[in-house]
Formats: structure tokens, sequence, C-alpha cells
């Protein structure tokens, strides 16, 4: 494998780098997966619906990061959902852990080097709307990224025409018909009543919100809030990928003045918990209908 970039806080990976870490990654599994699945907090659950595993941790790929978090384990899993060759990602980088945000998605241009051209990415978020319940599931829409409009952007950097295109419409990231099949299934389902449509809005983190900012969020015209997918969404857009998000609301955020609630990081990965052997139905049915 080729040698990683030594000055990477400047100049980030290249595209040969990236293309290296995807040979390495395949060197594991005779699977050439289309479909790819990010795992969120505590909801990698999904990986135990995988048949024919085979696990790569991140540590054995040369160059590759690692995720720190409680609730991420740190591997790709190849295998078969429903007789579908898929790719799952359990453990995602964050941008409060210390990484720069091109980092965070970098695992994504890898899973595109690997043959991933379907992106299924999930989540736990604090619930903005006042319609939204601890529970329920939004489809993304459409999202706010408020680290890149503050400087941030996932894209900012030298450009290599080989990943995407300098200039990136984000207008369309989350696909329609995927997010029409999958509120369709929920609906068959009977969960009708827990699957919600809305606008994802992503912080830096680790801190969760005050209520003053949360007041701001809102006003924004944001349902759900985290502190990831942004980044990966939009890179899977440029890298050309389908695109499709979901977050569990793990908590409703509170806009009272002077209340004394305080959301851990516990209490997410216990609903994420609860929520799991259901999320991994969903997905084994979602899964039959991507093409």
């Amino acid at each position: 494998m080729a040698a990683i970039n030594s000055d990477l806080s400047v100049i980030g990976y290249t595209f040969e780098d990236i293309q290296a870490m995807a040979s390495e990654v395949l060197k594991h599994s005779t699977l050439r997966p289309k479909i790819g699945i990010i795992c969120g907090t505590g909801l990698d659950g999904i990986a135990e619906a995988v048949e024919n595993q085979t696990v790569v941790s991140y540590d054995s790929i040369p160059g590759f990061p690692v995720s720190t978090v409680k609730g991420h384990s740190g591997h790709f899993v190849f295998g078969t959902l429903q007789g579908k060759a898929v790719l799952l990602m359990r453990g995602r980088l964050h941008y409060y852990e210390g990484y720069p945000m091109w980092k965070v998605a970098m695992p994504v241009r890898v899973m595109k080097a690997v043959g991933i051209e379907t992106l299924l990415v999930t989540n736990a978020a604090g619930g903005l709307n006042p319609d939204y319940k601890t529970g329920d599931l939004m489809v993304i829409k459409d999202h706010i990224d408020l680290p890149g409009l503050t400087g941030e952007c996932v894209l900012i950097g030298k450009n290599d025409e080989r990943f995407g295109p300098r200039f990136l419409a984000t207008n369309g990231t989350y696909d329609k018909d995927l997010r029409q099949k999958f509120m369709e299934v929920v609906a068959e389902m009977g969960h009708a009543d827990i699957i919600k449509e809305g606008v994802y809005i992503m912080i830096g983190g680790p801190t969760f919100s005050s209520t003053a900012e949360v007041r701001v969020l809102r006003m924004f015209g944001a349902d759900a809030v985290g502190m990831s997918t942004v980044p990966e969404a939009v890179v899977g857009r440029h890298s050309s990928m389908r695109v499709f998000g979901v977050s569990l609301i793990t908590d409703m955020v509170d806009f009272e003045d002077g209340s004394q609630f305080q959301v851990t990081h516990d209490d997410v990965l216990k609903v994420a918990h609860q929520r799991a052997q259901l999320m991994k139905k969903m997905f084994l049915k979602f899964v039959q209908f991507i093409d």
C-alpha cells in the first residue's frame, strides 16, 4: 500500500490513498456490495441481521482513523441482508473527537471506492419539533449544515475532480424515492404513528444544546438536531451516491427557561437500544426495494 501523506492536517487524503485503503478492505471479502449502511449511536444492532459476516477492523487498515465514542464499535462488516450484499460501517467518526471535517467523512470516500452506490445513514438525534416524541423516526428530507455555514464545510480544501465537482449543489441530497419507500415500509409494518419526515441540523458537539440554542435551531426550521450525518451525506452526494438518512429521536429538547433537565449520552443509548430490534426489522424490509 502506498504511504499515507504525512501532512494530513493540510492536504487530506489523496485519491490514491483512498483507493489503497479500499483495496485493503476488499482483500477481506469476495462480496462486492452496492449498498452501504452507516450505523449511528447505539443503532449498530442492524448488523445483527447481517448474514455471512466478514469483519474488518479500522485499525487493520493502514492510515484509517478510529472512532473513540461509546456506542461505536470501529469496523466494517461485509455480509448479506435479505440476500443482498451490504457493507456496514459500525462506528463513525465525529468532528468533536478532534478530527477535521474532511476526515470525518473520509470513510464514505473509501466506501465509494469499494463500489458502494447507495448510502444509508442512521443517527440518534434530539427532537426539536414539538409534534415529535422520544422513539419517533425522522426520515431526513433536507439538512442544515451549521458547521459548513460557519466555515467548516466538509469539502473545503483542494478538490480532486476524480472525487467530484469543485462546487456541489446539495439540494436534493436525500433521495426522494428512497425516502418514500422507507416510509411506506414502516407504515406497512404498522408503525405509521412513529414515522416523520423533516429537516436535520448538525452542530459540532460534544455539548448538548442550551435552551437558548435550541430555540435558535428551531427558528432556523430544523426538526431534529445531531452531531453527525451531514458530512457523510454531502460527501456521498459529491461522490454521486444515492443517499438516504433517518434519525431516531432519542430525546426531546427542552425549551423551558430554568429547566433542570439534563440529557446524557447514556439516555441516548438507552432509547437507541430499545428501538434496535424494530430498526433491524425495518432495514431488512427496506433493502429489498433497493436496486
